[in-house]
């Protein structure tokens, strides 16, 4: 795209956005009376419109029908999770049978762990991301030592070569080989936190898989913002949160991919609880875990109704407007952010801002993350004084993420024009 740096340009594309009524979908916070620019649906997406009906139904559901709600209900609550599977599967590029609505992200990442960190005498290490989300990292330091390992020893953590911002393919599938007959896992994050790096992770899971380790990935930062295809890489699993760009609320209910292959094996070890129990004779309340062949094998508890009113609110948004739409538009998005900065950098006599996201188009999503050179933090308080929703991330990033459901080619220029005039001062 012939990009320019013009509120014609941006208005110009608003108009042929296929997409543009979505935002008239959302509750956009307020500033002054005016439309924030919310640029941190990387954090917490914006709450679909709808998501108050749909809550709406289930508490009405509960007033009018107590218990028996759970078979009476308008969307009885005894296979409210089975909704899901077919919303979510086009989202992450799985088969229905392979995802399951359930509990929180961390809380995902240990189950799953529990069934492919299987460390042995040789093989006991994990390979992840340096600077991977500190959820993660707890999870991966105290699954170690649960195994009786020294994290120190167990967990090891590759870091960008010395004066750059990403980790290159070519370094991950290198270590993977190096340490191959030590590792039990490979586990990193499908877009990094911090950078927005995308890392490929059809590379990534094959490597692993050539050294005889398991591979998995946390998608918080990746389900619903980049193009996913979990069961064509032959990912063994994967977890991921749904209050970032999937704009369920906060700690709303997370999600879980087992691939198929792992699905259908009911000798596969797991954390079991009631849920995950076969359907059929559940309520028997017989002794021995039969499981599910399905994602749904790896449940614990009965669904969180109310919560996952407020995620099939916005699933069902995504669904009717399509990933490939989105991604289509983020692509669009995204480039304009790219220029908009590009321009703002080469009018600064110092430069200000170095953006630290991967500029190739498969290796970013909707997160373009802003390294301050100089006064971060006065040119982030800046940006929240004049209506700009960003996010902070020490010592020195602003984050920003202009997300195709509800942002517009005239926030990113209104956000370019603003951060430029801080700047000029």
């Amino acid at each position: 795209m012939n990009y320019q740096n013009t509120l014609e340009f941006a208005r110009q594309q608003d108009a042929t956005d296929p997409l543009k009524e979505f935002r008239s979908r959302f509750h956009i916070p307020q500033h002054n009376g005016r439309d924030t620019v919310y640029f941190t649906g990387n954090s917490l997406g914006l709450q679909p419109k709808a998501t108050r009906d749909y809550i709406g139904q289930e508490l009405d559901d509960w007033a009018r029908l107590g218990v028996e709600g759970h078979f009476h209900a308008q969307n009885p609550w005894l296979h409210y999770h089975e909704l899901f599977p077919s919303l979510l599967a086009p989202i992450v590029g799985a088969l229905p049978e392979e995802v399951v609505a359930m509990n929180q992200l961390t809380v995902n990442l240990h189950l799953l762990m529990a069934t492919f960190y299987r460390p042995a005498k040789e093989r006991y290490k994990i390979l992840c991301e340096a600077k991977a989300f500190p959820s993660d990292q707890y999870a991966f330091e105290s699954q170690a030592r649960l195994h009786g390992y020294e994290p120190a020893d167990a967990v090891i953590e590759l870091a960008p070569r010395e004066g750059e911002y990403h980790l290159r393919t070519e370094d991950i599938l290198a270590a993977i080989d190096q340490y191959g007959h030590e590792l039990a896992l490979v586990i990193f994050g499908g877009v990094n936190y911090y950078s927005g790096q995308v890392f490929n992770m059809q590379a990534i899971a094959d490597a692993a898989h050539n050294v005889g380790a398991f591979c998995g990935f946390d998608l918080a930062h990746a389900a619903g913002n980049i193009a996913l295809r979990l069961h064509d890489w032959d990912v063994d699993f994967a977890c991921w949160c749904s209050y970032k760009y999937l704009n369920s609320g906060p700690g709303s209910v997370a999600g879980a991919f087992i691939h198929q292959k792992h699905c259908t094996n009911p000798a596969l070890p797991r954390m079991a609880g009631w849920w995950g129990y076969e359907k059929e004779t559940r309520f028997q309340m017989k002794p021995l875990f039969k499981a599910i062949p399905t994602a749904e094998g790896w449940q614990l508890s009965n669904a969180p109704v109310l919560s996952m009113a407020a995620h099939r609110a916005s699933l069902d948004l995504f669904a009717e407007a399509g990933m490939e739409a989105l991604l289509a538009k983020s692509s669009a998005l995204t480039g304009f952010l790219f220029h908009v900065l590009d321009d703002i950098n080469a009018a600064q006599e110092v430069k200000m801002i170095e953006v630290i996201t991967p500029r190739a188009e498969e290796a970013h999503g909707c997160q373009v993350s802003m390294l301050m050179l100089q006064k971060g933090r006065d040119v982030f308080k800046a940006l929240s004084d004049r209506g700009v929703v960003a996010d902070w991330r020490e010592p020195n990033v602003i984050r920003v993420a202009p997300v195709p459901l509800y942002n517009s080619f005239e926030d990113v220029w209104t956000f370019g024009k603003i951060i430029s005039e801080i700047l000029g001062k």
